[in-house]
């Protein structure tokens, strides 16, 4: 009993320390004493974690696989388009199901006003997969894309002039109603823009560059 009870003991503070430990024990019998090891190592996941907090390095992976894919955003679009109809009204680049994966995302606003969400293969624009979702602003992007001469499809390829676009999205708030688009350079710097709903034009995000601004200021604070 106690032999287990230390060794559940030097077990936990090697989990918490973080590090890797090796606790030996005896028994009280009169034979003499037996030795038994219980080596407790950090997980994959705890390995991961020290990564990301050491470089960023998960952020630097995401930046180079965006900028490596094969299918753009646009021609991811329409891949989705092919396989689900209706209307496009967001693109992502993203990890599949919190997976070392990575896939266009495309959501679809069907004619009976169903949400799909289309995953495609980033390498050959091939549809992988399905799903409906349940979104509660329906009313909101449908109004929004009312008299709207510029589809998602339209919008990622007048981006693609800024970068690699790795995302797009309708963005149906406030007043100036406008596609986003979110870009990538090679060397991983990330950019914002509007793109007009009506004429195409492109321009930089001030709203999110202010919001970037702000946040310096507070951490300077």
């Amino acid at each position: 009993m106690k032999r287990n009870i230390v060794i559940a003991a030097v077990t936990a503070a090697a989990l918490i320390g973080g590090g890797t430990a090796t606790a030996l024990a005896t028994t009280g019998d009169d034979q003499g004493s037996a030795r038994q090891a219980a080596t407790t190592q950090l997980s994959n996941d705890d390995v991961r974690d020290d990564q990301d907090d050491d470089g960023g390095r998960d952020d630097r992976d995401d930046a180079e696989k965006a900028v490596s894919a094969d299918v753009t955003a646009s021609e991811a679009i329409a891949s989705a388009l092919k396989h689900t109809s209706g209307t496009a009204v967001s693109a992502e680049l993203d990890d599949e199901d919190d997976s070392a994966k990575v896939v266009w995302k495309v959501d679809v606003l069907s004619g009976d006003n169903t949400w799909h969400s289309v995953s495609v293969d980033p390498a050959g624009g091939k549809v992988l997969g399905a799903h409906t979702d349940d979104e509660d602003d329906t009313t909101q992007v449908r109004a929004a894309l009312k008299g709207s001469s510029v589809t998602a499809e339209e919008a990622a390829k007048a981006a693609a002039g800024k970068g690699v676009v790795t995302s797009v999205g309708l963005d149906e708030d406030g007043k100036d109603k406008s596609w986003e688009a979110e870009t990538r350079t090679s060397g991983g710097a990330e950019q914002d823009w509007k793109v007009d709903l009506t004429s195409g034009k492109v321009t930089a995000d001030r709203s999110d560059a202010q919001d970037d601004d702000a946040d310096d200021a507070d951490d300077q604070d």
